[in-house]
């Protein structure tokens, strides 16, 4: 797929779920419940130990599945994230470099701001999506002051979103979501591996209700 696809396949999906964990040997059960819910679109962060090697892995084992790198800050990262295998790249902060080395790469960048001087610039370098982080802590109503005179911006709300709250964010004008916090837990038995398929499964519906 080539970056234009692979954006579009995120627009479509909606849905970017964050792994963020501490300890590696968490991310292969995380990923089967995720992928088992029916997410289709999956971030390891660059401060999840080994996410190098485990996004190979899920290139590997789920080649149906989109696998990106998060917390991508500088260019010195995109580079070693595409490198492993990433096919998209999102960062926490407007740094336009990034976009360079993925678009080089033929890859897509969802790029983090939260100003309207950040939203521009990541536009004007050609973001594909831009994602307004952190939502939560700046508030719906900050969210449609912004959308106002930027209303063609495909923007996916990260950052402290909860499930309780996805429907009032669509209803705001927000084209897709980045979601970790309770979908994204170290699994310990079966009934943990089954909350996280539930929840995901939850969390689609709503999204594409």
């Amino acid at each position: 797929m080539n970056r234009e696809e692979i954006a579009n396949s995120i627009k479509a999906e909606k849905l970017v779920v964050i792994i963020r964990l501490k300890q590696q040997k968490h991310v292969p059960e995380v990923v089967k419940a995720l992928v088992t819910g029916g997410v289709k679109v999956l971030e390891i962060t660059s401060n999840t130990p080994g996410y190098l090697e485990e996004i190979k892995r899920v290139r590997e084992m789920y080649p149906d599945i989109l696998v990106g790198a998060g917390t991508i800050k500088n260019a010195a990262l995109a580079v070693e994230a595409i490198d492993a295998g990433a096919q998209f790249l999102v960062t926490p902060n407007t740094n336009v470099d990034v976009i360079s080395v993925a678009h080089e790469k033929d890859a897509p960048v969802l790029m983090g701001a939260v100003t309207p001087t950040e939203i521009c610039n990541a536009l004007e370098a050609e973001a594909d999506i831009v994602k307004l982080f952190p939502s939560a802590a700046m508030g719906i109503d900050y969210f449609k002051a912004v959308k106002g005179p930027l209303d063609t911006v495909s923007f996916f709300a990260v950052g402290g979103i909860g499930v309780e709250s996805i429907q009032e964010w669509k209803d705001a004008g927000t084209a897709g979501f980045g979601l970790g916090g309770n979908l994204v837990k170290p699994i310990q038995n079966q009934q943990d591996f089954n909350n996280i398929v539930e929840l995901a499964e939850r969390v689609l519906g709503i999204i594409h209700s």
